[in-house]
């Protein structure tokens, strides 16, 4: 691309967009940096000037970053998206690729790896590190037994990280702008699915699958 790569970066935290615009912009392969703090920022910033790539922070607030993706890709299926995010590979990667993501990325990773990120997945490419690579070969060969949180939809998969975080049911409600009641009907289906019968059972489900850190 001779204009280089035009780039919406969308977080959250204002010092991680600006540390991020500071670094991206020294590239010669990076052209015009967008930003947003949030999904339907992001959305209206896209449907303005469309992106050649995204750079979407997995935990976005009140909005997943995982359902961005989703309208992301169902609105614009040519834009590229690198989720960038502080949660282990083990707990987001192989959804994130499975929801169309072309790369997944530690915040913690170095910039040279971004950028060889951004480049791949602007041209349409899947990023993967060796890490990643083994978690999606493993998800082929055990899709008959993958564990039960993967049968949870992005909202259920959403909330079931604020309950293992310990928030309440109102509090959840609060954050995602959503009734009590339907965060209590996401409990239900999140128990079902998970097959717990309390809070402590959930916990323990969490902690056995690298859920608590965050």
């Amino acid at each position: 691309m001779n204009r280089g790569v035009r780039l919406l970066i969308v977080d959250d935290h204002m010092i991680i967009r600006r540390g991020l615009i500071q670094i991206l912009s020294e590239e010669e392969a990076i052209g015009e940096i967008l930003e947003a703090a949030d999904g339907p920022t992001a959305m209206q910033i896209m449907r303005r000037v469309a992106a050649d790539v995204v750079v979407l922070d997995v935990a976005l607030g009140e909005r997943d970053g995982l359902d961005v993706l989703k309208t992301l890709r169902a609105e614009f299926p040519q834009v590229g998206v690198v989720m960038l995010s502080v949660y282990p590979e083990s707990q987001f990667a192989v959804r994130a690729i499975r929801a169309g993501a072309g790369a997944y990325l530690n915040k913690g990773c170095a910039p040279d790896e971004l950028v060889e990120a951004i480049r791949k997945v602007a041209i349409g490419g899947v990023f993967v590190t060796p890490s990643i690579a083994e978690l999606l070969a493993r998800s082929v060969r055990n899709d008959a037994v993958r564990p039960a949180h993967e049968t949870l939809s992005n909202r259920e998969f959403q909330v079931l990280k604020l309950l293992a975080q310990g928030r309440s049911v109102s509090d959840i409600a609060t954050s995602l702008s959503l009734s009590a009641n339907t965060i209590s009907t996401y409990r239900s289906r999140i128990f079902d699915k998970l097959g717990v019968a309390s809070m402590v059972e959930l916990l323990t489900y969490a902690a056995r699958h690298d859920m608590l850190e965050h």
